[in-house]
């Protein structure tokens, strides 16, 4: 396949961080939980100040202004469809007079127009400074009660016309107040309770429904790029026009990887020393034996490092930073051997484990799911229980997304079909530089056993894992000598679907919510 030679001079803004930068930030959603905060850390806190879109945004509100970019997405998709940044948005929710904000930089929750347009007013007032010897200048109620002609009142005249500016002052005090609004088309509408409206939402929920549509999208895989993942767009598409009035679908072309279908393509061995020879099973046991319709999708890493590599195996706990400092402290050599670590731990994220596995030294990495974190430690395993048996993979990306968004070849804007711009996957900062492969933990202990007598042995203070039958040790540049090979097809230009809908606003039509 012919690469675009592209540098990254044009993309110098990009704001890409050191392994350090990554994790130096804190945390800014420690609600998580602090099994998430070391994560949260390292994959949210990564672009300092600047605004930025999150890779999962909950439905927002929509401008009048921004409508127009969505209007081309669905009337029909256009290529210069893009979403709202994070400061557009909060000018819009101000112009709905839902946050108000403050001197500070902060916000409040707004009040009603009524108390805004007072307090407006007042200080409007406040602000008027009259001349302080203003009196001096006025007549006085003698001098002008001598020179008014003398005329009898009419009390009824008077009283219609007061009670007329009454009537007036009390309609302008409702329109303030937002109990009538009009809507398009000159109609008034009531404001509705919220809290009805969601007591409503939630007792119409068809369980049912939302049981079928769960049943058909986990009925056949669906992995990003193919067809199953095509088709499940048409089918969000029918479900969404059966319900929303516009709806339309986004295509973008991306770069991915799929594990060749060949033997060996995807292969973990110990070569060395020969007594010692031994071969992983890589793929999980077929979760429906019977059912030939559901194809298993193939164990590997999304967007993982294409290559095959072999070193010692040496064991790194949860693959953190501070993981990979202790054995450097310990004198273990990490440097051209394969990495061994687990998932969970401080380091949830697995693209920063192989980071920091590489910048450790290590030609590879493997990554195995351990039964202390997600296994019979913990729980009844499949089918009985939650948790995963002795034979199941975490598999998933290994992409430096969380802060290099999106299409890791477009950074900083959309690969729509028409874009010409193109980095090359090479040296690319979005991608880890070596191969890595998931691992299943009946595969990992043999690879465990093997490094018995090798390195420093573990205590119960750092690196035990939940693995039966298992003397731990680190492993160290003497270990068995472990092969990884990781070959993957690597499509630069690969077509995924967004599938987008609107609810229109009925008291701000200009406005609208995208799903």
């Amino acid at each position: 396949m012919d690469e675009k030679s592209s540098s990254y001079e044009e993309d110098k803004s990009l704001p890409i961080p050191t392994y350090e930068e990554a994790i130096s930030r804190p945390s800014s959603s420690q609600s998580l939980g602090p099994a998430y905060t070391s994560q949260d850390a390292e994959r949210q806190g990564l672009l300092a100040s600047r605004d930025r879109l999150e890779t999962y945004r909950e439905p927002t509100v929509e401008s009048a202004r921004s409508s127009l970019d969505f209007d081309e997405v669905l009337q029909p998709l256009g290529p210069n469809s893009r979403s709202a940044s994070t400061e557009q948005l909060r000018r819009e929710i101000e112009q709905m007079d839902v946050i108000e904000p403050r001197a500070d930089g902060t916000y409040l929750l707004a009040g009603n127009r009524f108390s805004k347009r007072i307090t407006s007013l007042t200080h409007t007032l406040s602000s008027i400074h009259l001349p302080q010897n203003i009196q001096q200048w006025l007549p006085s109620w003698d001098y002008l009660k001598d020179r008014m002609p003398a005329f009898k009142p009419n009390w009824i005249i008077l009283g219609r016309f007061f009670a007329l500016l009454f009537v007036l002052f009390l309609a302008y005090l409702l329109f303030l107040s937002n109990l009538f609004r009009v809507g398009r088309g000159g109609s008034g509408v009531r404001l509705f309770n919220s809290e009805a409206l969601r007591n409503y939402i939630q007792d119409h929920i068809d369980e049912t429904k939302i049981r079928e549509h769960l049943s058909y999208l986990t009925s056949y895989d669906h992995v990003a790029g193919t067809e199953g993942g095509r088709s499940q767009s048409y089918y969000v598409e029918a479900v969404f026009n059966e319900n929303l009035g516009d709806v339309g679908m986004e295509r973008f072309d991306v770069y991915l990887n799929y594990p060749k279908n060949e033997p060996g393509a995807r292969r973990v061995a110990i070569i060395n020393p020969p007594e010692l020879a031994w071969e992983a099973l890589i793929e999980e046991d077929l979760a429906y034996p019977n059912d030939s319709n559901k194809e298993q999708v193939p164990v590997f890493h999304g967007l993982s490092k294409s290559g095959s590599v072999q070193g010692p195996l040496v064991y790194a706990n949860y693959g953190s930073r501070e993981d990979f400092g202790h054995l450097s402290n310990q004198k273990v050599d990490l440097k051209g051997s394969i990495a061994l670590v687990r998932y969970g731990g401080s380091q949830e994220d697995r693209a920063l484990k192989v980071w920091a596995a590489e910048l450790a030294g290590a030609v590879g990495c493997i990554i195995y799911s351990d039964p202390a974190e997600d296994g019979f430690l913990k729980g009844d395993v499949w089918p009985t229980g939650r948790y995963m048996p002795s034979d199941a993979v975490q598999r998933g990306s290994v992409a430096k997304t969380g802060w290099v968004l999106g299409d890791v070849l477009t950074p900083g804007y959309a690969s729509l079909p028409s874009e010409s711009r193109r980095n090359s996957k090479d040296d690319n900062p979005g991608l880890n530089n070596i191969p890595s492969i998931p691992l299943a933990w009946r595969d990992a202990q043999k690879l465990l056993q093997a490094l018995k007598g090798h390195g420093m042995k573990l205590d119960d203070g750092w690196g035990k894992g939940g693995v039966p039958d298992v003397e731990w040790w680190s492993g160290d540049s003497s270990s068995p000598t472990v092969v990884l090979e990781n070959d993957q097809d690597e499509v630069e230009r690969r077509p995924i679907y967004n599938v987008l809908g609107r609810i229109r606003g009925i008291e701000q039509p200009e406005k609208s919510i995208i799903a």
